[in-house]
């Protein structure tokens, strides 16, 4: 017959490095709540909860640039899009934001790990002595024996993603200040220069792959990336649901009222 838990056993069971909290007292990884409030910036307090240290001001720049990028992509994107709809059915604003945040799975929402994912074995295989065009090349040629699509390159609304120059030319500034080393950059654009061979139309990085950049460089594991891009994209989730609260409409669905979906019958 087990014992019961002791009071011990239950504080064990909830140990965590990342808070304290007790009758009067909040730390946050170490540092008292009193002085976090104040001087430390939101972004700040994600990298002291997420890296257990405070960022330099050099990775805290990169990492918010990488944070405001991601932000916000319209009802284009699905996640904004349902949390609209959701925010007309009554179910509170707190529900359509996790309606949203819950459609951000491995095809929308993801592309950011996986990308981080692929460049981490360039990076790999080049510090492994291959060269960078090799190493870009043998890891495209074995995602592309999976799936003809290629996280983080091209995108289905824009030309160029315009988040892509402001995004890799902060790093570039990181690299050369020596706040990052420069391996994941490297590794984007051996890959983008490969899409872009014997194309009339390249297929340049988006901001899925730029932000990949950013929290490989950052130190950050891939599926932090999708964690990161969650926390983003809940800001324009929220302010889209809120907008939408004002509208007046009521059960909005995916389309105007006005448009019926094409009847397929038996067929």
């Amino acid at each position: 017959m087990s014992e019961s838990p002791t009071v011990r056993d239950v504080a064990d069971w909830w140990a965590t490095a990342v808070s304290r909290v007790e009758p009067d007292v909040i730390e946050l990884r170490g540092r008292p709540i009193q002085e976090v409030i104040g001087d430390t910036s939101f972004v700040g307090v994600i990298w002291l909860l997420l890296r257990a240290h405070p960022p330099t001001r050099g990775q805290e720049r990169l990492l918010e640039s990488a944070l405001v990028s991601s932000v916000d992509h319209g009802p284009h994107a699905p996640s904004i899009a349902v949390a609209r709809i959701a925010a007309t059915c009554g179910i509170g604003l707190n529900n359509a934001v996790a309606t949203g945040v819950n459609l951000l799975g491995d095809v929308h929402g993801g592309a950011g790990e996986q990308c981080l994912e692929m460049l981490s074995e360039v990076a790999g295989r080049h510090a492994g002595g291959a060269s960078l065009e090799d190493a870009a090349q043998s890891v495209v040629d074995e995602w592309r024996a999976r799936s003809r699509y290629l996280p983080g390159f091209g995108h289905r609304f824009h030309h160029v993603d315009p988040r892509r120059e402001p995004l890799l030319r902060r790093v570039e500034e990181a690299v050369a200040d020596g706040v990052t080393e420069g391996a994941y950059l490297s590794a984007a654009i051996a890959v983008e220069a490969i899409l872009a061979r014997g194309r009339s139309q390249p297929v340049p990085i988006n901001v899925d792959g730029c932000t990949a950049v950013v929290y490989g460089e950052l130190g950050f594991a891939p599926p932090l990336a999708r964690g990161l891009f969650v926390l983003s994209r809940s800001v324009g989730i929220l302010a889209h649901a809120w907008e939408e609260t004002g509208q007046g409409r009521r059960n909005k669905g995916p389309m105007p009222p006005t448009i019926t979906p094409t009847y397929l019958g038996n067929a």
